[in-house]
C-alpha cells in the first residue's frame, strides 16, 4: 500500500508538469508551421495528410498518434498515465495556437518563429518526458524498435526517414527548417531534459525531491 500510495502521489503532482510540457510542445510545433520554412519529419507527414484531407493539422496529429499505438502491440510497450493524453493534448494545442497566430509576415520573423518554436518544442519535450508519466506514441515506437535490437539512432533514422518521404510525397513542407530541426532538436531536448528530468517515478527514494537533492549534490558534479 505504501508503494502504491507513493506512486499515486507522484502521478498527481507530476501530471500538471506533463500537461504544461505538452502545451509548450504543441505551441512550438504551431510556430514552426507558421514559419513556413520546413517542418520536422513527423510534421511534414501530418501536414501532407492535412492537405490531402479536410482535417486540421491537430486532428491529423491525434489520429496518426492513435494509429501509431497499433505499432506498440507487437513491440509490447508499456502505456503510462500520460501516454494516451499526449497526442490529444498536443493536437488540440496545435489547432488552438494556429487559430491565434498567423503566418510570419517577414523573412526575419519566419526565422524567429522557427527557432523560437524549436526551443519551445525542446522545453516541452524536456518537461513531459522528464515527468516520466509515459512516452508519447512516437517515442514509444522508437524505443520499442530499439528494444528489438536497433540502436535508438537507427530506429529514429528509419522512422523519421519514412515519415519525411511519405509526407513530402503528400505535399508536406520540406525546407531549411527541416534541416535545422534535424540538427538541433536532439541536443536541445537533451539539454532541457537534464534540467527537467524528475527521475524514476516508481520505487521508494526515487521521486522528484530525491532527484533534485542528487542534482544539488554528487550528480551535479
Amino acid at each position: 500500500m505504501g508503494r502504491r500510495s507513493a506512486y499515486v502521489r507522484q502521478v498527481l503532482w507530476r501530471t500538471p508538469i506533463m500537461l504544461f510540457g505538452l502545451v509548450v510542445f504543441g505551441a512550438g510545433i504551431a510556430l514552426n508551421i507558421r514559419s513556413n520554412l520546413g517542418l520536422s519529419p513527423w510534421d511534414v507527414f501530418h501536414e501532407g495528410l492535412a492537405r490531402r484531407t479536410s482535417l486540421s493539422f491537430g486532428v491529423v496529429t491525434i489520429l496518426v498518434g492513435a494509429a501509431v499505438f497499433l505499432g506498440w502491440i507487437p513491440l509490447r510497450q508499456r502505456i503510462g498515465p500520460g501516454t494516451l493524453i499526449n497526442p490529444v493534448a498536443v493536437g488540440l494545442v496545435i489547432d488552438l495556437t494556429l487559430s491565434l497566430v498567423d503566418d510570419a509576415p517577414t523573412h526575419l520573423l519566419r526565422w524567429v518563429y522557427l527557432l523560437g518554436g524549436l526551443v519551445l518544442l525542446a522545453i516541452g519535450s524536456g518537461l513531459y518526458i522528464g515527468a516520466r508519466l509515459g512516452p508519447g506514441p512516437r517515442d514509444g515506437l522508437m524505443t520499442g524498435l530499439a528494444a528489438k535490437g536497433l540502436s535508438i539512432r537507427m530506429a529514429r533514422f528509419i522512422i523519421e526517414g519514412v515519415m519525411l518521404v511519405a509526407g513530402w510525397s503528400l505535399g508536406g513542407t520540406v525546407g531549411m527548417g527541416t534541416v535545422v530541426f534535424t540538427v538541433l532538436v536532439g541536443p536541445l531536448v537533451q539539454s532541457f531534459l537534464r534540467v527537467f528530468d524528475l527521475g524514476p517515478i516508481e520505487g521508494t527514494g526515487a521521486d522528484g525531491q530525491d532527484r533534485r537533492a542528487r542534482i544539488g549534490g554528487r550528480e551535479k558534479t
